[in-house]
């Protein structure tokens, strides 16, 4: 089972091209590559501390990742050029 701590999933998503946009509910992240807004979108809710499983699934779909991808682009293995170039190379994005 994996754990992620939210702050680490903060700082690491801004650190990789994400901006944030808060709402009530949520802090949802959008990918921003050149200046320009993607379609690649996630979020997590205010309050809470840690993600599990669950939740991880859910963010590794919306990031268009697999569960390693996406924990190594938290945990910093993946770097925000080697992330783009796997939504390139998987037809998410175009530049």
């Amino acid at each position: 089972m994996s754990v992620l701590k939210i702050k680490d999933i903060d700082r690491s998503l801004q650190a990789k091209g994400f901006a944030i946009e808060p709402d009530r509910r949520h802090i949802f992240y959008y990918l921003m590559v050149d200046g320009k807004k993607t379609s690649i979108k996630t979020h997590v809710s205010h309050g809470e501390v840690e993600i599990d499983d669950p939740l991880i699934d859910a963010m590794k779909k919306q990031t268009k990742l697999k569960k390693n991808e996406f924990l190594d682009l938290i945990n910093c293995p993946l770097s925000k050029d080697e992330y783009i170039q796997l939504l390139i190379e998987r037809g998410y994005i175009c530049l």
